[in-house]
């Protein structure tokens, strides 16, 4: 693991960028090539709308960036935080720094987006994409970016995670991100291998369905075991049966205009309409549902 961890403990901003901008262009293309459905919408458009919010947790990770990994040169130094309490093998040192890491800085805080009104009003920005693809996956208000960016930096002082770890799990968490969201089809037999230990494509699809208790399930964004564990999967047999979007907000002047979407947290919170999805598409689901907190 040393050619690893040298490469993430020196790692340059120009590489970040071709992590981040070679991942867009990866999938973009994929999708092109073997699409989940066939959008009949202005792809580039459409793109140029959620680049926008791209930029915006661009420009607030960078403004948390300082804070962030001076927490975990402090940790490196004086050993502090659950990955310091016993002596682990490199490998599996990583492996759970990732691990919680993943659920702190990404399920949890998407967790508490679906629970919490003001919050969910925030993530309404994210879920009221009617056409997602690898472009989503960075959909998010400013504000919903601030509250990632600090739950990121409570994982990594939890933690202790050193800096070329910190580095190795934002840039997994962009390529999966990036991944999950892709308007793409695998061979079902890969997604549901993929889906026992991370989140595959099909799996996050269910989660952009337009109403609960869909809308409310498979929270993560790397590793698929956080929803296993607290009961928040769940599986659809045929994710072409998935309609995309949030019924609270179905019109396309609200949900593909830059102005109306950066004004969404500021209107009156709207219950969700409570159509629910049908089980006899899909193979199980969760019970999970009910209206926010």
């Amino acid at each position: 693991m040393e050619p690893l961890i040298h490469f993430f403990q020196h790692i340059q901003s120009w590489q970040r960028s071709l992590i981040l901008g070679g991942g867009l262009l990866l999938f973009w293309v994929l999708e092109g090539v073997v699409p989940l459905f066939r959008f009949d919408y202005h792809k580039v458009r459409h793109a140029g709308i959620n680049i926008f919010f791209t930029l915006t947790t661009i420009l607030i990770n960078f403004a948390f960036a300082a804070l962030i990994v001076e927490a975990a040169d402090y940790s490196a130094r004086h050993r502090t935080g659950l990955l310091w309490l016993f002596p682990l093998p490199l490998w599996l040192f990583a492996l759970i720094g990732l691990l919680l890491m993943d659920l702190v800085g990404a399920w949890l805080i998407h967790w508490l987006h679906h629970r919490i009104k003001w919050m969910w009003r925030l993530h309404l920005i994210h879920h009221s994409d009617t056409w997602v693809d690898t472009t989503t996956a960075n959909r998010h208000h400013p504000g919903e970016s601030v509250f990632r960016a600090l739950f990121t930096l409570i994982a990594v002082w939890a933690t202790g995670s050193p800096v070329w770890l910190v580095f190795l799990y934002q840039a997994l968490s962009v390529a999966f991100s990036q991944f999950n969201h892709a308007n793409i089809s695998l061979p079902k037999w890969a997604d549901n291998v993929l889906a026992w230990i991370f989140v595959s494509p099909d799996m996050h699809k269910v989660h952009h369905h337009y109403v609960q208790p869909l809308t409310d399930t498979n929270y993560g964004n790397i590793f698929s075991i956080w929803d296993r564990l607290f009961g928040t999967y769940a599986f659809v047999k045929d994710p072409r049966t998935l309609r995309y979007g949030i019924d609270t907000h179905p019109k396309e002047e609200e949900n593909n205009r830059l102005g109306p979407l950066l004004r969404i947290p500021f209107q009156k919170y709207r219950p969700p309409v409570g159509a629910k999805f049908s089980k006899t598409t899909a193979a199980a689901s969760s019970p999970y549902s009910g209206d926010r907190n």
